[in-house]
């Protein structure tokens, strides 16, 4: 099994949301947060979301609420009725995944993380796969959902494809997922499916494992998230290959 994980991919610190500062009207997912990613020299890592007609859309979370003065889920806007909303009182827009492509243009890496139900809809990576296949530029796109990284290797094979992952999951986001795949995500038991290039984990969780043995004897490396404080950095630096990180410049 061979390993498509090009040095670029953990060449530079990665800038978690783009180098975002929203006291200074730069939120989070937003085209002005990439650019000041690219102008810091960083790689940036985003969070895409599905539109009601089919688009991606970076924006983090499934519903509009905290970042805007809407509060219906993504899903339930248009891509056209989405750029229109402010993020974060700014004068900032939410991106389509296009623009937000179109803004980098290659300047720096880009790692796309497609969110998901974890309910078989593969409609949003089969988008970020088309777009990504066709960028002229360093991407890679990764995901928590096993099933949506193992269509990756069919829709995007030469996409690097990562794992995001943490072993002790007590976000309230896991409740609705059976204990079986709940271990499967914890260690990795879906390996041979989704045949992961490299593995994005919680760094509070580091070192485990399933991380080590890929990291050590598979070949694959490994980007640690989020990196907020020096005793993460420090843990990072130790179990990592990269951080994602947040809060402060590198």
């Amino acid at each position: 099994m061979s390993v498509n994980a090009p040095a670029w991919l953990n060449a530079r610190p990665i800038a978690h949301r783009g180098l975002h500062d929203r006291a200074a009207g730069v939120p989070e997912n937003t085209i002005v947060a990439a650019q000041a990613a690219v102008a810091g020299g960083y790689a940036i890592e985003c969070d895409v979301q599905r539109s009601a007609d089919g688009e991606a859309m970076v924006f983090h979370d499934p519903a509009l609420g905290r970042l805007t003065e809407a509060s219906d889920p993504v899903e339930a806007l248009s891509a056209a009725a989405l750029t229109d909303l402010p993020v974060a009182g700014s004068a900032e827009r939410i991106p389509t995944l296009p623009a937000f492509l179109g803004a980098i243009a290659g300047r720096t890496p880009l790692v796309i993380e497609v969110k998901s139900r974890y309910d078989g809809d593969l409609r949003l990576v089969q988008r970020v796969a088309d777009l990504a296949r066709t960028y002229d530029g360093p991407v890679a796109v990764k995901s928590f959902d096993p099933q949506l990284v193992a269509a990756l290797r069919t829709l995007a094979p030469d996409v690097p494809r990562g794992i995001v992952a943490e072993t002790r999951q007590n976000d309230p986001a896991y409740a609705a997922l059976p204990p079986s795949l709940r271990r499967s995500l914890s260690d990795l038991l879906h390996f041979a499916e989704t045949e992961p290039d490299f593995l994005s984990w919680r760094v509070d969780d580091l070192p485990c494992a399933p991380v080590h043995l890929c990291r050590l004897l598979g070949g694959r490396p490994v980007m640690t998230w989020t990196v907020r404080t020096p005793d993460q950095r420090r843990h990072a630096e130790a179990h990592a290959d990269q951080m994602v990180f947040e809060g402060f410049r590198p």
